[in-house]
């Protein structure tokens, strides 16, 4: 009689410990379904697979959400932690970002889908990141050394408003959120590089959020080329350009990031790569540049093995047990 009340007890100890960081596993899916939509353009192909990976992707993204509902319903106090944590808390916009790359990815499939799902994802998101500023700017045992890339995550969400508003003919709506994205980026850029240069090294469960780095311009690249009528202009390419510029940074720390102990930290990898990927397919489709298509392949089968080696851990993480445990 004692084992199913154990059984029982464990489950929810890991209930209670589910983090908000598993909307980063969304985030990459829909970010890969994306990312094939824009190689399945290239090449000619159907949209079979990306039409699946975008349906997969919402399922996933509806049973990381159930059990996130209940936590909050059962484990409020825990829920409240994980809001007041000075990291974790940046990852509460990804729940939104993970439906606002859904409703982009079920353009092709149903425009009045794809409208329900954005109109309150981008309402909420809004909600979402007053209630993280305010945070920010109102609780004051933050300090410097709380400072990490997984603080770009906000101003990713609002660039990321544009990519589905601007075809579903919300194009001020996507002024306002891709400007204030914009705006948060080159702050906490500057506030980013302070805090890497000249104080203590990232703890190494979060040196993966160093990969975060990449997507804000990469995503701020789609968001405006989606606003400026499919045109690639000069702020086109200064967006792109230092998207590349990170990525040429983060290879310089792949050994280093790889050396690593796994943790669902490791998503962080994920959409910066499908964002770059995405941005880089749309330069090389409207230019026709041979460069950009090269990049763009070679970051997309990056991309296919970065998202199948995260798969793996995860799965073998799960097995061990080592997944939604109380943190050391």
């Amino acid at each position: 009689m004692s084992a199913p009340t154990a059984d029982h007890s464990a489950a929810t100890s890991r209930l209670a410990h589910f983090p908000v960081t598993f909307f980063a596993v969304v985030m990459g899916l829909a970010g890969l379904a994306l990312a094939t939509r824009r190689v399945e353009l290239f090449l000619g192909a159907g949209s079979f697979a990306s039409t699946g990976l975008i349906g997969a992707t919402a399922l996933v993204f509806c049973a990381i959400s159930v059990l996130f509902v209940l936590k909050g319903l059962r484990h409020r106090a825990d829920l409240r932690a994980e809001w007041n944590h000075p990291v974790r808390i940046a990852f509460f916009p990804a729940i939104t970002i993970g439906a606002l790359l859904i409703a982009a990815g079920m353009l092709p499939v149903s425009e009045p889908l794809a409208r329900a799902i954005w109109i309150p994802a981008a309402a909420v998101h809004l909600c979402i990141t007053l209630g993280v500023v305010s945070a920010w700017i109102s609780h004051r045992t933050f300090e410097q050394a709380h400072l990490t890339p997984a603080w770009f995550i906000p101003a990713v969400g609002n660039v990321l408003v544009p990519v589905a508003g601007v075809q579903l003919g919300y194009l001020e709506v996507s002024w306002f959120f891709f400007s204030v994205g914009m705006l948060f980026w080159l702050v906490f850029l500057t506030l980013v590089f302070n805090r890497l240069i000249f104080h203590n090294p990232l703890p190494e469960r979060l040196l993966p959020t160093l990969v975060i780095m990449i997507a804000p311009p990469s995503a701020g690249f789609v968001a405006w080329y989606q606003i400026n009528g499919g045109e690639i202009d000069a702020v086109a390419r200064l967006l792109y350009y230092c998207g590349l510029m990170f990525v040429l940074i983060t290879l310089t720390q792949v050994q280093k990031l790889l050396r690593l102990p796994f943790t669902m930290s490791w998503w962080a990898y994920s959409f910066p790569v499908a964002a770059f990927t995405i941005a880089s397919a749309l330069f090389a489709e409207k230019t026709g540049n041979g460069f950009q298509q090269g990049v763009m392949l070679v970051s997309y089968v990056v991309l296919l093995g970065v998202i199948a080696m995260l798969v793996i851990k995860t799965m073998a993480a799960i097995r061990r047990d080592e997944i939604c445990q109380p943190e050391t």
